[in-house]
């Protein structure tokens, strides 16, 4: 049988792209390593994404529920607990909205990298896979309910193309473009 992931580096933090959450899931079960998935669809600021990672997780999130306790919880809280086969670590619908901006979508995978070297250090396999949300046209209905405009009530091309421009990790794009 054909070894999943193998084309993958074992400690990384990566975008989801030709991966499905059904076939991540069923390699973590074929290499015997923890699947965690977290759907952030819902969260909107940094705390909602540290809550709905916890919550979804099950992680024991200490006190200050800040990224600083999100790693303890995924490090040393996990390590304490036994010795670990590997993970395989999935974060789809990362928020692009103004209360979780670029700097903080930076900074929380920055922090799942650091758990990614952690887990390295300790030579047990720790992929994160992760994906951002896409804005979509409001409907009808969500017009009359919004309180404050939609994200999506200022977009005015949303082709594939523009949708693909708008991505600073498809650097094919760009190269092709000349």
């Amino acid at each position: 049988m054909d070894t999943p992931l193998r084309n993958v580096r074992t400690n990384i933090v990566q975008s989801i792209r030709a991966f499905t959450v059904k076939d991540l899931q069923a390699a973590a079960e074929q290499l015997g390593h923890h699947f965690l998935y977290a759907n952030l669809a819902t969260a909107q600021s940094k705390q909602d994404v540290i809550d709905l990672v916890a919550e979804q997780y099950t992680l024991p999130v200490q006190n200050g529920k800040n990224f600083d306790a999100l790693y303890d919880s995924m490090t040393d809280v996990v390590h304490k607990s036994g010795p670990q086969t590997g993970f395989i670590v999935v974060l789809e619908h990362i928020p692009t909205g103004p209360k979780f901006d670029k700097e903080a979508r930076e900074q929380l995978l920055d922090i799942f990298r650091d758990v990614a070297d952690y887990w390295s250090d300790r030579k047990v396999p720790f992929r994160c896979f992760y994906s951002f949300s896409v804005a979509r046209a409001p409907k009808a209905s969500d017009l009359e309910a919004a309180e404050e405009p939609l994200l999506t009530d200022k977009l005015v091309d949303v082709s594939p193309q523009a949708l693909r421009m708008s991505s600073p990790f498809n650097a094919g794009y760009w190269l092709s473009a000349a």
